[in-house]
């Protein structure tokens, strides 16, 4: 009995990639040396093993702790890899300290900004009006993030590797040989994107939260919260039936303006950038490989 077709996924870490197999993931990064160094780990949690969690809706949840859990793992590698040579290694506390700044400055960018807006220009007007343009504004902040992020030379490094990313997995899904001149010839963009995830969910959040009304500030505030599981789940949803039926004429129309918004944080890498791109491709899929051997 065949396996159930896999979409393999990734994200761009610092100088590298992480790409997510079936039973394993793998990240590549190029050392300051210039050498490839990659890392490889087989997925043993449940939420990686349960058919519970391959649930439709529910897998939407599994694949957003997929997305924080294994991109932070990876992500403080890939720092710790290029810290190496300067004799500095990033301690547990002090990744802690980082990202609950992070959470608190997401948090009050992404939901406290939009609230004050939409309050402030629909004084009067329905429940509707209130959630319609808090979306907008949300999504305005979204994209006005991503350009001034990419403005950074080491962000936009970032970008490219992530570019490297999606040139990997559509050269895959095209049947290519896994080789950088195959590779070269793909798309930087690519419908099953965290970037587009992000957009699906700002987009979903509109018509949810509209369910909610428009209560009392701090309601408004917890409802907010709350609601953030299904919507994820709604989005990674709508991502996962678009990517696939990417090539359905009415799918295209809806996907324009995901791709659109992956310009903003793709770039066009380098060979040696996909060079890594790929070593972490074929490690994800080394034991699917030996398998069928």
């Amino acid at each position: 009995m065949s396996q159930e077709k896999f979409f393999y996924g990734g994200q761009a870490v610092i100088e590298g990639v992480l790409m997510r197999g079936r039973t394993t993931y793998a990240v590549a990064v190029r050392r300051p040396d210039g050498e490839i160094e990659v890392r490889r780990e087989a997925l043993t949690s449940v939420v990686y093993t349960s058919r519970f969690w391959k649930l439709p809706l529910l897998r939407g949840l599994a694949g957003l702790w997929e997305m924080l859990h294994l991109g932070m793992k990876a992500l403080v590698w890939s720092a710790n890899v290029q810290a190496r040579s300067q004799d500095i290694e990033l301690t547990p506390r002090q990744i802690a300290i980082t990202m609950g700044i992070a959470i608190v400055g997401a948090i009050a960018f992404f939901l406290g900004l939009p609230l004050l807006a939409a309050g402030l220009f629909s004084r009067g007007g329905s429940a509707l009006t209130f959630t319609v343009i808090e979306g907008l504004v949300r999504i305005g902040l979204l994209l006005l993030y991503l350009y001034l992020i990419s403005l950074n030379p080491e962000v936009r490094r970032v970008f490219q590797y992530h570019g490297a990313e999606h040139k990997t997995i559509n050269g895959y899904e095209a049947g290519l040989p896994d080789d950088v001149a195959n590779v070269r010839t793909q798309s930087t963009l690519h419908p099953r994107c965290g970037t587009g995830f992000l957009l699906a969910v700002m987009v979903v959040s509109v018509f949810v939260f509209s369910l909610a009304g428009r209560p009392a500030l701090p309601l408004l505030i917890l409802s907010r919260l709350v609601l953030v599981p299904l919507i994820a789940m709604l989005a990674y949803e709508f991502i996962r039936f678009a990517g696939r039926h990417r090539y359905n004429p009415v799918v295209k129309v809806l996907l324009v303006p995901f791709l659109a918004t992956q310009k903003l944080t793709t770039r066009e890498p380098e060979d040696r950038q996909i060079e890594v791109a790929l070593a972490a491709f074929r490690a994800a899929r080394l034991e699917e490989k030996e398998a069928a051997a």
